[in-house]
C-alpha cells in the first residue's frame, strides 16, 4: 500500500457524488442494504467482503469515508482500521454487533470516528455519514482569523498541524479527540451537555451519548495528570462537563463542630458530589 493517491476534494462538485464511500461487511445482505441506501443518498459506492479486498479497495482509491465492519474473516476491523489510517487521515464508522465498551473504546482507539452497532436504521446511517463528512468539511480550512495556537490550563493546540502538547511533551490525539480538546479549549469555563458537544462537536442531533462519555473519558486519560481524579475537564454532575482554566481547590473536610451544627440542623438535599 505504497504512495495511495490521495483523490479527496474539499467538497462535491455540483452534479458529482456527494461523496466517495468504501462499505466493508462480510454479510451481503447488510453490505447490499447500505449500498442501496448510500447509493440513494447521492454517495458513489464502493464494497469490500474482507479485510485485505478492503485494503485493495482502499490502495486503488482513497475514500472521503469508510463504513467498517467489526467483524470481518481472517483480518478483523480493528486491524483494517489501523492500516487504513497509517496512510493518513480517512474518516471511519465501525459497524458491528458488539455493543461492549471495550470494544467501543478500542474501536475509538485506532481512529474510528463513529461507532454503530446492528441492528441499526440504514437511514440514521446515512445521516451519520452525512455528518461525519459535513464536519470533516467545515473544520478543514484554515482561515487568517483562526488563532494560529489556542493556550489554556498549560495546553497549547496548533490547529492547522493539529497538533497538541502539554507542558511540551507532545499528546498523541486521536481526530476526535483533538476536535473535543479544540472545543473545550475555545470555551473555557463553560458547561456543556453530552448532547451539546455532540451537536458542536460531532456535528450530530441525534446518536449514543456514550460517545462523548468515551471520548471524554480517553481524553483525560491524555491531558489529566490523574485521569481518575480529573483537574481539567471537570464533571458537573446532573449537567455536562467544563474546561477548567485554573485548578480548583479541593473541598476542605468539615469540622467537628460544623459536623455537630449540621446535624442539628434541617436537613437539606445533598448536591452533586
Amino acid at each position: 500500500m505504497e504512495n495511495i493517491p490521495d483523490t479527496r476534494g474539499s467538497g462535491p462538485a455540483p452534479g458529482a457524488p456527494r461523496g466517495h464511500v468504501l462499505v466493508v461487511d462480510d454479510d451481503p445482505t447488510v453490505a447490499e442494504v447500505v449500498v442501496g441506501y448510500l447509493d440513494r443518498a447521492g454517495y458513489d459506492v464502493r464494497r469490500a467482503g474482507d479485510g485485505p479486498a478492503a485494503l485493495e479497495c482502499f490502495s486503488e482509491r482513497r475514500p472521503d469515508l469508510v463504513v467498517l465492519d467489526l467483524m470481518l474473516p481472517g483480518m478483523d476491523g480493528f486491524e483494517v482500521c489501523r492500516r487504513m489510517r497509517a496512510h493518513g487521515r480517512v474518516p471511519v464508522i465501525m459497524l458491528t454487533a458488539r455493543g461492549d465498551e471495550d470494544d467501543r473504546i478500542l474501536g475509538l482507539e485506532t481512529g474510528a470516528d463513529d461507532y454503530v452497532t446492528k441492528p441499526f436504521s440504514p437511514r440514521e446511517l446515512v445521516l451519520r455519514v452525512d455528518a461525519v463528512l459535513r464536519r470533516g468539511r467545515e473544520a478543514a480550512p484554515v482561515t487568517d482569523a483562526a488563532p494560529a495556537v489556542w493556550e489554556c490550563a498549560g495546553l497549547r493546540l496548533e490547529p492547522a498541524a493539529r497538533r497538541a502538547t502539554r507542558g511540551g511533551r507532545e499528546l498523541s490525539l486521536t481526530l476526535r479527540e483533538f476536535d473535543l480538546l479544540a472545543f473545550f479549549l475555545r470555551h473555557p469555563g463553560r458547561v456543556f451537555t453530552r448532547e451539546e458537544l455532540m451537536r458542536e462537536v460531532w456535528g450530530w442531533d441525534f446518536g449514543d451519548l456514550s460517545t462523548v462519555t468515551v471520548h471524554v473519558r480517553r481524553l483525560r486519560g491524555k491531558v489529566e495528570a490523574d485521569p481518575a481524579r480529573p483537574q481539567l475537564i471537570r464533571t458537573v454532575w446532573g449537567v455536562g462537563y467544563r474546561l477548567t482554566p485554573e485548578p480548583e481547590p479541593e473541598p476542605e473536610p468539615a469540622s467537628p463542630s460544623a459536623s455537630v451544627r449540621t446535624q442539628a440542623g434541617p436537613t437539606t438535599a445533598a448536591g452533586p458530589s
